[in-house]
This record gives C-alpha cells, structure tokens and sequence, in this order.
C-alpha cells in the first residue's frame, strides 16, 4: 500500500491578502465580485476523502449551495466557464494529520436534486464540467496522510478565466463549523462583505466632486 504525506501549505499562507476574513481591516472587493450572478462550487480539488466521514465535503458542497439560493444574489451554476465566481469548500478535520484517500473524481455530479424553499433544482453533467480545476497530485485513487486545518473553509475565486484556483482567493473564510447547515455561516459572512464593499463604494461615490 503506498502511503504519500501532503501538506496543505495554501490554507496556511496568505493570511494577509486582501479578501482574507477576520482581519480589522475591511478592504472594497473588487467589482466584479460585487457585479457577480453566477458562482460554481467546488470541493477544494486538493482536499482528500475522509475515511471517517467520506462525504463531508459533498455534503459541504450541497448545503452552500442551498444557502447561496436562499439567499438570491448569486445562483450555483455547474460550468467553471461561464462562473462568474468559483468557491470552493472543505470540511475541517478531525485532526490535524489523518490518513484520507486521494485522487478521486470528488467533483464529478452526474445527478442533482436539492429541494429548496422555491422548489426542487435539478441538474446533471457527465464528468467534470466545463472548467472544473482538478487535482494535479494524483491520477488515482490511492490512501495517504494529509496535514490540513482543523477549521471549515470556504474560498472564493475569480470565475471565467483558465485555471481560477491557480491564482489567489478574492475572499475568504476560516472558522470552525463555518459551513455548517442549516445556517451554513460562511455563506452568511460572505453576504455581509458584500453589503459592507457596496456601502463603502457608494460613499466613496457620493464623496466624488
């Protein structure tokens, strides 16, 4: 049995950048976040499958989705080409170091059925869809042993451009239980930088002679 150790660097690094939650400073989001309407989710193509809770991030994947229709302002759409935006989620680990499995087809939604407060939406694809970043650690399904955080994240990304997740996240958000259903806080914290970046430009606007 191969055994191959990854360390999820990325999630530790760029604490500082400009879309980053928590920090005191609240920085205006770029416009083309705040003129966005359509968003691919994702599960963090780097993130492994757990043994203990295998369909976490699935789970993950589903309910910010539920929560970014509730909401209205942007709705999930199933291709990476026309996105004007790519969050990706992951599920906190148990611990710190655990043995997970990688190189799965995690992004791979043959058939979608979420009922929602409007009703029922329904999609499909064979394979990926269009755009859909994918892993470059594997090429198979293969038992390894990942250092990834403790705490839930949710990442967003520039959309319609090669390779999104190459560059780094306009915004994001680490905490424990952040997407946890059926409130799913991320989702929330988001909305409220968005509102807070639209009342920021506006007084920005009304301060132009």
């Amino acid at each position: 049995m191969r055994i191959c150790m990854r360390v999820m660097l990325p999630l530790f690094v760029l604490a500082a950048s400009l879309g980053f939650a928590g920090n005191n400073k609240k920085p205006i989001l770029p416009a083309y976040v705040l003129e966005a309407r359509t968003v691919l989710v994702l599960i963090d193509p780097d993130a492994g499958t757990s043994m203990s809770a295998p369909l976490a991030n699935k789970k993950a994947q589903d309910d910010v989705e539920k929560a970014l229709l509730k909401w209205g302002r942007l709705n999930p759409v199933l291709d990476g080409l026309t996105a004007d935006l790519v969050i990706t989620v992951r599920k906190g680990a148990d611990k710190i170091v655990q043995p997970t499995i990688g190189g799965l087809p995690t992004n791979d939604r043959p058939v979608i059925v979420q009922p929602t407060d409007s009703g029922i939406r329904l999609g499909g694809q064979k394979g990926q869809a269009p755009g859909t970043p994918t892993s470059t650690q594997q090429t198979g399904p293969a038992p390894q042993v990942e250092v990834a955080p403790r705490e839930d994240v949710f990442a967003v990304y520039l959309g319609k451009v090669g390779a999104p997740l190459e560059r780094s996240p306009v915004w994001r958000y680490m905490k424990k239980d952040a997407l946890r259903s059926p409130s799913v806080p991320a989702v929330d914290e988001f909305r409220k930088a968005i509102e807070e970046a639209e009342k920021q430009r506006q007084q920005q606007q009304n301060k132009k002679p």
